[in-house]
């Protein structure tokens, strides 16, 4: 799995499958959507196409970085988002990172890097239906 995979998986976990079991049950004539996770809200959407939801991002990472027993800034840093998803935060996880979202500044410049990267997240995963505290800029 992708690292972008990997931290989409951490922070909207049951509710991307959940996501893909209405899109199916959608699909079907007559079949009734699947029930989903309370932290998941229902978004408007154009008639004909299914639903999409809304997971609080904050709620669920700061939940996780709570239990992680360190201060962790996440909503400025990727090193501490990483590391509050348990996920690989090493030079060598976010060199990846930027390859996969396509980065083509310098990666040995890891303060530029790691800006860029948190944006890049922070503005994919409120792409992909997840709700970000208004403190936090993509």
């Amino acid at each position: 799995m992708s690292i972008f995979g990997s931290i989409m998986g951490a922070i909207f976990g049951h509710g991307a499958q959940a996501k893909t079991a209405e899109t199916t049950t959608t699909a079907t004539p007559g079949a009734a959507p699947a029930s989903t996770s309370t932290s998941l809200a229902p978004a408007s959407a154009a008639p004909g196409t299914p639903a999409a939801q809304t997971v609080d991002v904050a709620a669920i990472v700061d939940k996780a970085a709570a239990a992680t027993g360190e201060k962790l800034d996440w909503r400025t840093s990727i090193v501490d988002l990483m590391k509050a998803l348990g996920l690989d935060s090493s030079l060598a996880a976010r060199k990846e990172l930027a390859k996969e979202l396509h980065y083509s500044g310098d990666t040995n410049n890891t303060a530029t890097m790691n800006v860029w990267l948190h944006q890049q997240v922070m503005a994919k995963l409120a792409a992909n239906g997840g709700k970000l505290p208004a403190d936090i800029k993509t």
